[in-house]
C-alpha cells in the first residue's frame, strides 16, 4: 500500500530530520523506549526471560491501583525491558490490568513504548493524519529504593496486536534504564502482522519505521545481544 503523499512526506522529515537516511542508520532503535513483556504470573515470567536471556531482572516497582508490578532489564542507555505481571500484594482492581493481563495465557512481548517528549503536540499532529491518540494521561511508581518515577503517556486506539506503540515522556524523572546494570543490548525489533500493508502505513503517519512482515497473527519479535550471544525475545 502507498502512503498519500503528503504523509509519506512528513513521515520521512520526522524520521530522517529533513535528510534522507542511509543504510547504516537505525531510527527504530533511537525511538524506543521499552519493551513490554506481559505476564499472567510475574515470577514465572521473570524466570522465563532469565533462562533466554541469561540474565534476572531488576525489581521495578508496583504500580499503585492498576494490580500490577514490574521488573526490568537494561536494553541500552535509554532501553529496557519491562516484565510486567499481576501484583500479588494489591487487590484486583476495578478495571481490568493493562495488557490484557487478566486474559493472558501464556507471555510474551505484547506492545512496546516510543519516546517523545512532546505528547500534546503528538497528538495534534496525529489527528490531522486521522489517527487518534486519545489523551495524555499521567502515572507514578516508586523504585524499591524509593526514588518516584512519574511520566506522562498516550496510546493510540488503533487495532494492530500492539504492534503501534504507547508513547511515552518521562519529563525529568530519571529514566528507569539509568538505574539498570547492564547486561543486554536491543539488536533489532520488527512485527509480523495480517495486515501489514495497513499497520506499516499507520506506523509511518506516526514517524515511525518499524518492519513489518505479513504473519498469520500480530507479533512482536526482539533480537537481543546478550553475554551468551543474539537472541530473538516474542
Amino acid at each position: 500500500m502507498k502512503l498519500p503523499h503528503c504523509i509519506a512526506l512528513v513521515a520521512c522529515m520526522l524520521i530522517c530530520g529533513g535528510h534522507a537516511a542511509t543504510n547504516k542508520e537505525t531510527p527504530i532503535l533511537s525511538k524506543i523506549d521499552h519493551l513490554v513483556f506481559a505476564t499472567p504470573n510475574l515470577a514465572a515470567g521473570v524466570e522465563q526471560v532469565e533462562k533466554l536471556l541469561g540474565v534476572k531482572a531488576a525489581p521495578g516497582g508496583q504500580h499503585p491501583g492498576a494490580g500490577t508490578r514490574n521488573a526490568l532489564i537494561r536494553l541500552g542507555e535509554l532501553t529496557y525491558l519491562e516484565i510486567i505481571g499481576p501484583d500479588p500484594d494489591q487487590p484486583k482492581p476495578a478495571l481490568s490490568r493493562r495488557f490484557g493481563i487478566d486474559d493472558l495465557k501464556s507471555s510474551g512481548l505484547v506492545t512496546w513504548a516510543a519516546r517523545n517528549a512532546n505528547l500534546d503536540a503528538l497528538v495534534q499532529d496525529a489527528k490531522q493524519h486521522g489517527i487518534d491518540l486519545g489523551r495524555v494521561q499521567a502515572g507514578s511508581r516508586r523504585r524499591p529504593d524509593g526514588v518516584l518515577l512519574a511520566w506522562r503517556t498516550v496510546s493510540p486506539t488503533l487495532n494492530s496486536g500492539g504492534i503501534i506503540p504507547f508513547f511515552i515522556d518521562w519529563g525529568t524523572t530519571p529514566h528507569p534504564a539509568s538505574s539498570l546494570a547492564k547486561a543486554c543490548t536491543l539488536v533489532a525489533l520488527r512485527a509480523e502482522h495480517p495486515n501489514a500493508d495497513r499497520v506499516r502505513a499507520e506506523l509511518s503517519s506516526l514517524a515511525l519505521n518499524l518492519r513489518v512482515d505479513a504473519g498469520p497473527a500480530p507479533a512482536l519479535i526482539a533480537t537481543i545481544h546478550t553475554p551468551d550471544g543474539d537472541v530473538e525475545l516474542r
